[in-house]
């Protein structure tokens, strides 16, 4: 068999296996890749690029690993030898170049999108952002909606094309809240406040869930964020506002008792200063007493 045909066989071979793996992944929704936010799609579009960027040195390898395996195998005695063979000045320029260029290329990408994607970095829209507070507990997720006075528990409603200001905390080990379809996932720990700056432009029900295994109820921590219209938050929060059911301090108490696969529940008020007394219960006894004085 020539060369030639060796070679077309290979790249026929590499033609095959890209084009299921773009039929495997278009076929498959997979949340990273099926973005329903700015955040996310930034994210996406990154994710692609430089995993596109590493195919560049990755294929070429691969490629001449089996070429030479192929070409200087035992039975073929017309390779050839060259036992004197030094260096080519060429081929280490272009091994030692290529991976530069594409360091160099990461490094910017990495530089902007760092800056461009902070979780800390306020979104710019003419809309009102929405805030939210967060309590990652054992195991199941507290929402706390401070400037409308309600709260739920694995369930958050979110307006469409506004805004979501996440403030972030743990009552429990070490979380990571995460919604991969709206982007994000920041680590809620305890004694802290993190921050995350979301928005959903398509209506719909996204996954949530933790990304960091905290125990026993892990696999059923989860939530669902819901992206709605305007007319239909404020609905849901009309609903939430007739539940019988009130957050206050002794009955955060009472829910923040590890339990698994949490259902969904609705509290139609919060005790003010709720979430400042989670963080302040990991602060000197001191600051944990004025908090719950402040959130009674």
């Amino acid at each position: 068999m020539s060369n030639k045909i060796k070679i077309f066989f290979l790249l026929a071979a590499l033609i095959v296996t890209v084009a299921a793996a773009a039929a495997y992944l278009s076929s498959k929704n997979i949340a990273v890749l099926n973005p329903r936010g700015s955040i996310a799609d930034q994210q996406k579009d990154l994710i692609i690029t430089t995993t596109l960027l590493m195919l560049v040195v990755v294929v070429p390898v691969f490629i001449l690993t089996g070429y030479i395996a192929i070409k200087y195998r035992e039975g073929n005695k017309s390779a050839r030898y060259s036992p004197d063979f030094d260096h080519s000045p060429l081929i280490e320029g272009l091994w030692w170049a290529i991976p530069f260029i594409i360091i160099a290329i990461l490094s910017v990408m990495a530089w902007n999108s760092s800056h461009s994607l902070d979780p800390f970095r306020p979104l710019d829209s003419d809309k009102e952002p929405l805030k939210i507070q967060v309590v990652a507990m054992q195991w199941k997720w507290l929402f706390i909606y401070p400037e409308q006075g309600v709260a739920s528990v694995n369930m958050a409603h979110l307006p469409v094309d506004r805004p979501v200001n996440f403030e972030i905390t743990s009552d429990a080990p070490m979380n990571s809240f995460w919604i991969p379809q709206l982007g994000g996932q920041i680590y809620a720990m305890a004694g802290m406040r993190t921050k995350l700056h979301l928005i959903a432009d398509t209506p719909g029900s996204y996954h949530g869930q933790s990304a960091n295994i905290s125990g026993s109820g892990f696999a059923g921590m989860t939530f669902t964020a819901k992206a709605c219209q305007e007319a239909d938050f404020e609905k849901w929060l009309a609903e939430v506002k007739a539940s019988p059911q009130t957050l206050s301090l002794a009955h955060y108490d009472q829910l923040a008792e590890p339990t698994k696969d949490n259902p969904v529940s609705y509290y139609s008020s919060v005790d003010d200063g709720l979430f400042d007394a989670v963080i302040a219960k990991y602060m000197s006894p001191g600051h944990q007493t004025a908090a719950r004085m402040e959130a009674h």
